[in-house]
């Protein structure tokens, strides 16, 4: 086999597995079914494809080949649109919807790992077809877990602490702690939250955590993923019992509300933990001159 088809194969192989590897299975991502991975695995091969023969194109020379490159980053454009439309389509039918951020942070993640597979393709079929083949046994796992790396951000943990609040009434008044959270008329359904409701303190580290928070849509994203996993008793046009996330517009923390199908509050805190910081909601305002001015 000619050296230039052995760097083609290997950096296909090793794109292919990069994409395998950043395929996610989880409550956060759509799809978790088989139709869906293999269509993402279909498109990581194709992908990992145009990674590997960038190499030998360039190398033979063949230019033309090269310049398909640029029609695959404008399809790969088009998967983050089709992402973006099918999870706009499940809002509809939702009762805690993941709110447009959620999504948009969603389709633009779906849209890069297969970038990201390009890269891992066309560097090891570059270090193959440069040095040995031996070479893919170092060059591969190291750009597998720098492309890992890059897709993990951070987390609403790493910005803020979560503490146990108190759910309690002030006349019909609901509260968490000192953040009023709703008004709630019925008294069986104050007897049900003094039963089952349970709250928790987010307090941000600092101040561009503190913007972050109060953005509306990583507080949707907050709800969202609590719900996923500890579910809700909330019903269609039954407002009483949502989960809510309130801010205490003084001090600048987040009060979180919500009765859960699983009223563990230990567990509640560390899924709150784990929600990722949305991209569009990362608060980095205060770090220019003014911002800092502002914040002294």
């Amino acid at each position: 086999m000619e050296k230039y088809q052995v760097a083609i194969l290997i950096g296909v192989i090793s794109g292919f597995l990069d994409r395998w590897v950043m395929l996610r299975n989880d409550y956060r991502h759509y799809p978790t079914y088989p139709h869906g991975h293999l269509t993402h695995l279909a498109l990581g091969f194709i992908a990992a494809s145009l990674g590997a023969v960038a190499v030998p194109a360039i190398a033979k020379p063949d230019y033309i080949a090269v310049t398909f490159l640029v029609l695959a980053a404008q399809q790969f454009r088009e998967i983050r649109n089709m992402e973006r439309e099918t999870l706009n389509k499940l809002e509809e039918t939702k009762l805690i919807p993941r709110g447009q951020d959620y999504i948009e942070g969603i389709a633009r993640v779906f849209e890069a790992r297969n970038y990201l597979v390009i890269m891992t393709a066309f560097f090891t079929s570059l270090a193959v077809y440069a040095w040995r083949w031996e070479s893919v046994f170092i060059v591969a796992p190291v750009l597998i877990l720098i492309s890992g790396k890059l897709m993990s951000g951070s987390y609403v943990g790493d910005i803020a602490d979560v503490e146990e609040g108190s759910v309690h009434f002030d006349g019909s008044i609901l509260k968490v702690n000192d953040v009023v959270i709703m008004n709630v008329g019925l008294p069986q359904t104050r007897e049900k939250i003094m039963r089952e409701g349970i709250g928790v303190i987010i307090k941000p580290k600092n101040d561009n955590a503190r913007l972050s928070l109060h953005n509306p849509g990583q507080r949707m994203a907050i709800i969202h993923d609590v719900v996923s996993i500890l579910g809700t008793k909330v019903d269609i046009n039954e407002t009483d019992l949502m989960p809510m996330a309130r801010k205490q517009v003084d001090k600048g923390y987040l009060a979180f509300f919500v009765v859960a199908n699983e009223p563990d509050v230990k567990f509640l805190m560390e899924i709150i933990k784990k929600v990722p910081v949305l991209e569009t909601t990362r608060g980095t305002a205060l770090n220019s001159f003014f911002g800092r001015k502002a914040a002294d």
